[in-house]
């Protein structure tokens, strides 16, 4: 009978101290929670750790009372979820992988052929102008934006996070290139290097 308690039925409960509510909502989206992740990281032990990331963050974003009902909860575990899968290969790529063989040259792990010292600092610039400037596009246009971009989400995932129609979620794409290429203009950002 718990069961078919709605989501939100259960968050309520959770947030005014029923512990066994979060049970029944972890065991309810444990399944599609696993697969999502192991389907981005395709290894077990990876996939248990970032599940319990994900709920320990859910269990904090409850105790301090800062869930928003707005959304559901499943998109908001799964975003969550998302974003850790994001932070565990920023983590895992920061440190270079290397063989270790006897023909290990430390300057081909510290050499970066693409930019020099002058090209990276021009690079950073133009980013750094860009972030600026993208802040000042409509609430709508900037979430999308960053939800493509900055969190490689697709339109599907940025449709279930925002609770709006793929088209609406591509069309607000596209409105903020177009915008972002009037500010570009506007600010006389020169993006080559």
């Amino acid at each position: 009978m718990e069961l078919l308690i709605d989501d939100s039925v259960l968050v309520k409960k959770y947030m005014q101290g029923d512990e066994s509510s979060l049970e029944i909502l972890i065991n309810r989206h444990n399944k599609r929670l696993s697969s999502f992740i192991y389907s981005k990281v395709q290894d077990r032990e990876i996939t248990e750790d970032i599940f319990q990331d994900t709920f320990i963050k859910v269990i904090k974003t409850l105790k301090r009372g800062k869930y928003n009902e707005e959304g559901k909860f499943l998109p908001w575990v799964m975003r969550i979820s998302h974003n850790l899968i994001i932070d565990y290969y920023r983590k895992s790529q920061r440190m270079p992988k290397f063989e270790t063989n006897n023909d290990y040259n430390l300057f081909s792990v510290i050499r970066d052929e693409g930019l020099n010292v002058e090209r990276q600092w021009i690079k950073d610039q133009i980013d750094a102008e860009l972030k600026v400037i993208i802040k000042e596009l409509p609430v709508e246009q900037l979430e999308v934006l960053e939800m493509r971009i900055f969190k490689d989400m697709s339109f599907k995932e940025i449709s279930e996070n925002t609770g709006v129609s793929i088209n609406t979620a591509l069309g607000r794409m596209r409105y903020a290139l177009i915008n972002l290429r009037k500010l570009i203009d506007k600010y006389n950002i020169v993006l080559t290097n």
